[in-house]
Parts: structure tokens; sequence; C-alpha cells
């Protein structure tokens, strides 16, 4: 009898645990930037088309795209970043945008952090919107904080979360992708908590 309620009672931990990955902030009407932290293809992707809408709607002024310095076939990556921004995003779109190169040490939420505040920081912003997929915003959220604490940044940050199609809340256990999403990011989360 005890093992089917605490068989039940782990099985419904994890069904809600889909949702523990993600933080929903109260953000401010408008920010000085938002900061699109790199990812997956799709991920990326979705974080971008995200940052831009932050940009086209007034949310934001600026975007500052992490991006590493060189593409795996040895070209740099931000001249095409800016000719994919400017075909889908329009000119505008583009002329608004900023780079933050990362080198190959980047490796992590916390170096890419690293580097992306010195780069706040030499913009001179005053608040900032992190902008990563919703199953990261938890973790990014830590990590940033911890970040612009230890820089001394003077600066007001939120984490902006956006839909990713690598991951859905609801019944994670059901696909595959999104349970791997699910365990790789829990276990980030654990870790970034016991060492925060």
């Amino acid at each position: 009898m005890w093992l089917v309620v605490v068989l039940g009672a782990v099985l419904l931990l994890l069904r809600q645990s889909g949702w523990w990955l993600i933080s929903a902030e109260t953000e401010p009407a408008h920010a000085d930037a938002a900061i699109v932290l790199q990812g997956s293809i799709l991920g990326e992707r979705a974080r971008l088309t995200g940052a831009m809408g932050l940009l086209q709607d007034g949310t934001v002024n600026r975007v500052l795209l992490s991006v590493p310095k060189e593409s795996y076939w040895g070209e740099a990556t931000a001249p095409a970043a800016r000719g994919y921004i400017e075909k889908v995003f329009g000119s505008d779109a583009a002329q608004r945008l900023d780079f933050c190169e990362t080198g190959p040490a980047v490796n992590s939420t916390e170096e890419e952090a690293g580097v992306l505040a010195e780069c706040v920081r030499a913009q001179g912003w005053q608040s900032i919107r992190v902008v990563t997929s919703d199953y990261h915003t938890r973790r990014a959220g830590m990590i940033w904080r911890k970040t612009v604490h230890a820089a001394g940044l003077p600066v007001k940050m939120t984490i902006h979360g956006v839909d990713d199609p690598e991951y859905r809340a609801a019944g994670w256990w059901r696909e595959r992708r999104y349970a791997k999403t699910w365990f790789l990011e829990f276990t980030k989360l654990v870790w970034t908590g016991l060492n925060g």
C-alpha cells in the first residue's frame, strides 16, 4: 500500500516538475536592450525571434546577440548574422543590433554571462532583458543575478523566456526531445543551486 502511495507521489511530482524549470518574472515596460543567449539552432532561432519582437514593439532599444567569433568553418559569425537579421527582420532591426563575440572557451551559461556582462558594461546600458528559452529561465536568472552582482554591474536585469520547440512543460515525458531537455536542464539547475 505504501509503495503505491509513494509511487503515485513520485509520478505526480515528475508530472509537475516540467514547470520547475520556468521562472516568470514581472518585466518593466521598457529596457535599454535585449540580450540573446546562445543555444541550439532551434532554440537560438526562437530566442532571436523573441528579442526582435521586443525590439519591434518598442520594449527595447537595442538587441545584443551573443555569437561565437567564428563559425565551425572558420568564417566570421557577426556579418552572417547581420545579413540574416536584415533579410528576416528588416534593415531597421539590423541597424539596432550589436554583437558580443565569445571565444572558444565559452562553454556554459556561466561563462557566457561573464563575457556578456562586460559587453553590457561597455555599452553603458542601465536595464536589460536576458532572452532565453522558457525552460532555461530559472537557471539563467540565478546565474545572471550572481554574475551581475559579482561584476558590480549597475544594471536592472530581468529574464525574458520564449517558447522553445525543444521543450514543453506539460507532458514533457511523452516526447524524447522534451524529456532529454528536461533531464539536462533539471540536473544543471540542481547543480547551479548547490554551487550558487
